[in-house]
């Protein structure tokens, strides 16, 4: 694997005999022009993020990683459960596993788990998921000119700022890597 390859956000490496997924990066050049790319990464087991600079020159170890479709069934304590969607097998993940995207789980939501050796290390969501609105406070007349949001909870308990003119049980779209409103769902 060489270093374009760390441009993409998601990719998974092996350092170390570990592996890491790649959160940001950052491509730059010296004045001698030799190329780096500046990253951050996560180990999929300990959960520990570090930064790390790579040179043109660095060759990357992919880690062997397997991906599989699953569906989100519920959570119990610190552990959320999926189901295997080709094997119908129940697969366990820790909350430090899965992050921040715990905040867009809604029952039912197909995901992809990805695997290590065999065991689920992190869970990768699509990038925008279907929510139903179940808390919106009234517009008032007036106020849905422009671009005036308000906070609205969704069907998973998230709260986000959407446009004043969405209204209790509608259906809105949010994008996961933002965190944000997209649009009403027709």
């Amino acid at each position: 694997m060489d270093m374009n390859d760390l441009k993409k956000q998601g990719a998974v490496i092996k350092l170390d005999g570990e592996p890491y997924v790649v959160l940001k990066s950052q491509h730059a050049r010296t004045a001698q022009r030799r190329a780096f790319v500046r990253t951050s990464l996560k180990n999929l087991i300990s959960g520990k993020v570090i930064e790390k600079t790579f040179n043109a020159s660095d060759k990357v170890e992919e880690a062997d990683v397997e991906k599989s479709k699953a569906n989100y069934l519920y959570q119990k304590g610190n552990a959320f459960y999926f189901m295997n969607l080709e094997t119908f097998e129940e697969i366990s993940l820790d909350k430090g596993s899965i992050g921040e995207d715990v905040k867009f789980l809604k029952e039912g939501l197909e995901v992809t788990i990805v695997y290590f050796e065999g065991h689920p290390v992190l869970i990768n969501l699509p990038q925008k998921i279907d929510y139903r609105v179940i808390e919106a406070p009234p517009a008032i007349k007036g106020d849905t000119e422009g671009k005036t949001m308000k906070i609205v909870k969704l069907e998973n308990g998230l709260e986000i700022s959407a446009p004043f003119f969405i209204n209790f049980n509608e259906i809105i779209i949010v994008n996961t890597e933002t965190g944000q409103y997209v649009e009403r769902k027709k």
